[in-house]
C-alpha cells in the first residue's frame, strides 16, 4: 500500500489533498462564554497533527474530514466540528478554515480559495446523510463531492486515510471516496498496522508471555476478539463490567452487577475450553449506586450481595493481576476495570494501567475508554509502547475481520 510519505516524494506542492483524520473526540456539556462547547480529551487530535504537519510543510493544500458522535445525517449543532478547528489551530500552531458544511457552497468556495500550506476543516462529515448510507450510489454521490473538492485527479488531487478510527468502516469518506482518487496510508493508520501485526504474529512470532486485558461493559462486544485470541495469548485477564457474566457462568451470584444473561452459556465454554488461560477477579469493589459519595465496599466475587453492583476489580484482583503482567513481554489492553470516571471506582484501572506500563516488552494500549482512562487518570502516556486511537477498529483487526478503509488502500 503506498504510503504519505510515497505521496510527499512525488510532490505536493500546491496539490489539494483531501485527509480522512480521526478527530472524534469528547466536548464538554456545557458551553462557554460564546456557547461553544470545548473540547475536553484532545488526544486524538494530537495523534493526527504529524500526517498534517507534514503535508503543510510540504506545501500541499490540505483538506481535511472527520466525523463527531453520531448526528443522524442532517446538521446537529451539538455535533458541530467547530471546537475541534479551534483546537486544532492551537496545536497546529496556524489558522485552520473552517467550511460550515460538508460539500456545499461553503465547502467548495474554501476549498477552491485554499492557498498553498493553509488547511481546511470540512463541517462534520456525518451531516451528510450520504456519509453513512447503506444505499451504494448514495454513498458514491457524496464520495464523488468529496473528490471534487480537490479538483480531481486530473488537477491533481489525492486522498490520505489517517483515521484508524474509522477504517472498519465502509463509508464514503472511508471507503468510496479512495476508489476516486490516488490514495495513500497516512502515517497514524501505517503505525496503528504495524503494531497489530505484531500482536498477531504478521510482522513475525509474538514475544512471550503474551498477556491480553480486557474490560469494558459487555462481554458481547468483545466476544468475537475473546474467541480470536484465546489460543494465540498465555493469559486473558478479564475485569470491567463483562467479567460479571463470567462469574455467573462460574456460578456464582452478581447481585445488580451487570449481566449479558444471553452470554452465560457462551462463557461457560469458554471457562471449560480455556479455563487454565482466563484469569478473573478475586474481589470486587461493590456499592450500590454509581456516585462520588457511594459508600463502596471489597467483597469476594465469589460473594456478591444481593442490591449491590460490582463497579470495580478490588485490590487483590490488581495485585493478582499486575503479577501477571510483571513478566509479560507482549500486552494488549482494551477496556476499563471498572466505572473509572467516578473517583471510588478508579483504583482498579489505575493499578492495572500502572502495571500495563511497567511491563518490560510491547504495551498497546487499545483505544477508546482505555486510552482515555490514561489520559483521565494522569498517567504519562509515554510510558507504553503504543496507544491506538481506533478501539473498534483494533479488535476488528485482531479478530482477523477484514478492515474496509484498509482494504480499498490496498487497491492499485
Amino acid at each position: 500500500m503506498r504510503t504519505l510519505d510515497d505521496l510527499i516524494k512525488v510532490g505536493v506542492q500546491d496539490r489539494r489533498v483531501l485527509v480522512r483524520s480521526d478527530l472524534n473526540v469528547p466536548l464538554g456539556k456545557a458551553a462557554d462564554a460564546h456557547g461553544q462547547r470545548t473540547v475536553t480529551d484532545d488526544g486524538r487530535i494530537r495523534a493526527s497533527l504529524p500526517a498534517l504537519v507534514k503535508l503543510l510543510e510540504a506545501g500541499a493544500r490540505v483538506i481535511v474530514t472527520a466525523h463527531l458522535g453520531r448526528p443522524k445525517g442532517e446538521p446537529d449543532p451539538q455535533y458541530s466540528l467547530r471546537p475541534v478547528a479551534d483546537r486544532l489551530a492551537q496545536l497546529l500552531g496556524r489558522p485552520v478554515k473552517f467550511a460550515l458544511d460538508t460539500v456545499g457552497e461553503s465547502a467548495r468556495l474554501m476549498a477552491d480559495g485554499l492557498g498553498r500550506s493553509e488547511l481546511l476543516l470540512l463541517e462534520n462529515v456525518r451531516f451528510n446523510a450520504g456519509e453513512t448510507a447503506k444505499d451504494e450510489a448514495a454513498r458514491a454521490a457524496f464520495a464523488k463531492a468529496l473528490a471534487l473538492l480537490t479538483g480531481g485527479e486530473d488537477d491533481g488531487g489525492a486522498y490520505v486515510d489517517d483515521a484508524f478510527g474509522a477504517v472498519h468502516r465502509a463509508h464514503a469518506s472511508v471507503y468510496d471516496v479512495a476508489r476516486l482518487l490516488p490514495h495513500y496510508c497516512g502515517d497514524l493508520v501505517r503505525d496503528e498496522l504495524s503494531v497489530l501485526q505484531r500482536l498477531t504474529g504478521a510482522a513475525g512470532e509474538v514475544e512471550r508471555p503474551y498477556v491480553v486485558v480486557l474490560g469494558g461493559s459487555k462481554v458481547s462486544d468483545k466476544l468475537g476478539v475473546i474467541e480470536s485470541l484465546l489460543p494465540t495469548v498465555d493469559r486473558l485477564l478479564v475485569g470491567g463490567g463483562m467479567c460479571f457474566t463470567f462469574l455467573k457462568a462460574q456460578g456464582h451470584e452478581v447481585g445488580d452487577s451487570l449481566l449479558e444473561a444471553d452470554q452465560v452459556d457462551t462463557c461457560a465454554r469458554l471457562l471449560a475450553e480455556s479455563g487454565d488461560k482466563i484469569v478473573l477477579p478475586s474481589d470486587i469493589v461493590v456499592a450500590s449506586e454509581v456516585s462520588d459519595d457511594a459508600k463502596s465496599s471489597v467483597v469476594a466475587a465469589n460473594a456478591i450481595p444481593a442490591g449491590q453492583k460490582g463497579l470495580d476489580i478490588g485490590p487483590e484482583s490488581v495485585r493478582e493481576f499486575a503479577a501477571v503482567l510483571s513478566s509479560a513481554k507482549t500486552v494488549f489492553w482494551n477496556g476499563p476495570m471498572g466505572v473509572f470516571e467516578v473517583k471510588p471506582f478508579a483504583a482498579g484501572t489505575r493499578g492495572v494501567a500502572e502495571a500495563v506500563a511497567m511491563a518490560v516488552g510491547l504495551t498497546v494500549v487499545g483505544g477508546g475508554d482505555s486510552a482515555a482512562a490514561v489520559r483521565a487518570l494522569g498517567i504519562d502516556e509515554n510510558r507504553f509502547g503504543h496507544i491506538s486511537t481506533g478501539g473498534g477498529a483494533s479488535l476488528e483487526y485482531l479478530e482477523g475481520k477484514t478492515l474496509p478503509g484498509v482494504a480499498v488502500l490496498e487497491e492499485a
